[in-house]
C-alpha cells in the first residue's frame, strides 16, 4: 500500500472535512462531520461537532451498548447528565458509560460556538432511550426503529 493510500485509510483532519449543518428550531443547530467514515476503523466512530450558541445537537438520551467520549476543543457549555447540569470547557474530556445511569447531552449555554470531538464504540445492535420524550430507538444494520416507550406490543401480538 502506498503512503497516499495509507493516509486516505487512516488519517482525517477535522479542519478540512466537509461539515453538514442540522437545524431544527428552536433548540437544535449544529454542524458535524464523521472522522471515521471511509477509514479503516472497525470499532470506533468519531465526529467533529460545532454547536451554535444557545443550541444543542441531539436530545437527552442514553445508550445500552455504546460508550462515548467527548473532547471539548473550543468554547464552553453544559453537560446535562444523570439529571445534573455540569459546566464544561475547552480541554475537558468527558466519558459516558453505557446504561440508564447516564442519560446525557451537551448544551451550548455560551454566547460562542462550542467545538468538540465525539468518539464512540459503535456497538451494534444498539438501543437508545430518550427520557424527555419517552421514545426508544432500536438500531442495527438495516434497522432504524423509533417509537414511544409505552407503545410496545404484547410479545404474542400477531402470533397464532
Amino acid at each position: 500500500m502506498t503512503s497516499d493510500e495509507l493516509r486516505q485509510r487512516l488519517i482525517r483532519n477535522f479542519h478540512e472535512q466537509p461539515r453538514e449543518r442540522f437545524v431544527r428550531p428552536p433548540l437544535y443547530d449544529s454542524e458535524s462531520t464523521s472522522m471515521t467514515k471511509g477509514t479503516a476503523a472497525q470499532q470506533l466512530g468519531a465526529a467533529f461537532d460545532i454547536v451554535a450558541p444557545g443550541q444543542q445537537s441531539c436530545p437527552y438520551h442514553y445508550h445500552f451498548a455504546e460508550e462515548e467520549m467527548f473532547i471539548v476543543l473550543q468554547g464552553e457549555g453544559t453537560l446535562r447528565v444523570a439529571g445534573e447540569l455540569l459546566p464544561i470547557r475547552a480541554g475537558d474530556v468527558i466519558t459516558i458509560p453505557a446504561g440508564p445511569e447516564y442519560p446525557h447531552h451537551i448544551l451550548n449555554t455560551s454566547g460562542a460556538p462550542l467545538h468538540y470531538l465525539s468518539i464512540s464504540t459503535q456497538k451494534e445492535p444498539e438501543i437508545c432511550v430518550y427520557p424527555d420524550s419517552g421514545k426508544v430507538g432500536s438500531f442495527a444494520p438495516g434497522l432504524r426503529l423509533l417509537q414511544r416507550h409505552d407503545a410496545g406490543l404484547d410479545y404474542w401480538d400477531g402470533e397464532p
